[in-house]
């Protein structure tokens, strides 16, 4: 079968792996190779027809057989970190319970933002752009911008993926891809890879790639082994998450969308092993701040090094918090901003409608009148006193049904993702 190079997900264009490693002072720090490394096989490849745009020497350095990576089975290894490693692991798990916690009771319209907020990171890592207000529109099925349909569907992935958390399986990693890819690519949605595929390179040929994942027939049983790993309750569990992560990205199981699935694979093992009750930790808008030392370690893993990812993640989720709590900060601000502008105390519906913005920051009639248990025509009419107070703007139309849109929720949406270090906070 014909293989791709697609961009896998965790290295998108112009992310490069090297031996370098991400510190917080920019020094380098000791790291301790007490995990097994990939090694290689060679296999036969059939090159097919020439890519005839190649130089003569390319197309015959394209032919001939090539290594693919073999994973280690890691099910049954104990990983072992230096103490500043443990140290900060144990702080950024400790951050972690510590902001799930304080979220205390106004928590459920937060992990609605949050986990908004982590599947567009996690997007952006994959070079996948769109700013608040289309990705709450794509949310309602606007068909306009194909990255906010994109990013919609990775919202989707990762409320797959903590529902799902209870039981870390090849299934329901499966079940993850499917919410991920089932709009953009429904061919390939759930289907582990039946092809080699390769990172970057030429688009014929693994030879010459950044990095070429196992051969097809070894998905299954790295994934079992993977699994395995994930279900053990004596490993740290920001340790555990990153590593699992890591092998999740090297096996590269999918065609397409392992990045973005290997990164809620991160959000459902802190939910399944306690780290998290109420919310999703943005990781991912840490990782964005740097993205070069979390291609890094990711190489540096490959190599056997585990200290490099599981730092990366531990700084990761202190950038990712600290966000969380400006984000959350911008919320309450929003929200007092609107009852203020009451002359008296609102009804219990529009009380009820403001909630909702919180959580979906695009809403129609029909959308008010369900949460607020009113009529649609009793729904229009808050929506209209809600336009009135400019807490809520027309933004057309979406199959059909007029939309409103809270802009100072987007324009907190919007923040937060700047400060995560969204490339075009326009789009």
């Amino acid at each position: 079968m014909t293989s791709t190079n697609r961009v896998p997900g965790g290295v998108p264009e112009g992310g490069r792996f090297s031996h370098r490693t991400h510190t917080e002072s920019g020094l380098s720090l000791p790291s301790t190779k007490s995990w097994p490394s990939i090694t290689y096989e060679e296999r036969p490849w059939n090159s097919g027809e020439a890519d005839r745009s190649l130089s003569r020497r390319k197309r015959l350095l394209s032919r001939g057989p090539y290594k693919a990576a073999v994973t280690p089975a890691i099910a049954d290894c104990d990983p072992v970190t230096d103490s500043r490693t443990q140290a900060l692991t144990e702080s950024a798990t400790l951050d972690m319970v510590r902001f799930d916690r304080d979220l205390g009771d106004d928590a459920a319209p937060f992990a609605a933002l949050l986990l908004r907020s982590e599947s567009a990171s996690s997007s952006e890592i994959e070079n996948l752009t769109s700013g608040a207000r289309r990705i709450a529109l794509a949310q309602l099925g606007d068909t306009s911008s194909k990255n906010a349909r994109m990013i919609a569907s990775n919202v989707l992935a990762m409320r797959a993926a903590i529902e799902l958390s209870e039981d870390m399986s090849v299934d329901n990693i499966a079940a993850m891809h499917v919410a991920l890819m089932r709009e953009s690519e429904p061919h390939m949605a759930g289907r582990f890879r039946t092809e080699q595929v390769w990172i970057r390179g030429i688009a014929n040929s693994p030879h010459g790639a950044e990095f070429v994942p196992p051969h097809h027939e070894h998905v299954p049983a790295a994934l079992d082994d993977l699994a395995r790993f994930m279900r053990r309750d004596d490993i740290p569990a920001l340790t555990q998450a990153a590593i699992a992560h890591a092998q999740f990205e090297t096996i590269h199981p999918f065609t397409d969308g392992n990045g973005r699935t290997g990164r809620a694979i991160v959000g459902a093992l802190l939910r399944n092993k306690g780290v998290t009750e109420k919310v999703t930790i943005p990781i991912s808008s840490g990782l964005l701040t740097d993205t070069r030392s979390y291609f890094d370690a990711l190489g540096r893993y490959r190599e056997g090094v585990i200290e490099p990812i599981v730092r990366r993640f531990a700084e990761s989720s202190f950038d990712a918090i600290d966000n969380g709590r400006q984000l959350a900060e911008d919320i309450r601000a929003a929200e007092s901003s609107y009852y203020a502008r009451f002359a008296t105390n609102p009804p219990q519906s529009v009380r009820h409608a403001v909630s909702l913005l919180v959580r979906e920051p695009a809403v129609t009639a029909d959308m008010v009148a369900a949460e607020t248990g009113v009529s649609t025509a009793t729904a229009y009419r808050t929506v209209e006193r809600l336009v009135e107070l400019e807490i809520l703007k027309p933004a057309g139309s979406v199959k059909g049904s007029k939309v409103w849109v809270a802009p100072d929720i987007v324009e907190a949406l919007d923040a937060f993702a700047i400060r995560a270090g969204r490339r075009d906070p326009n789009r």
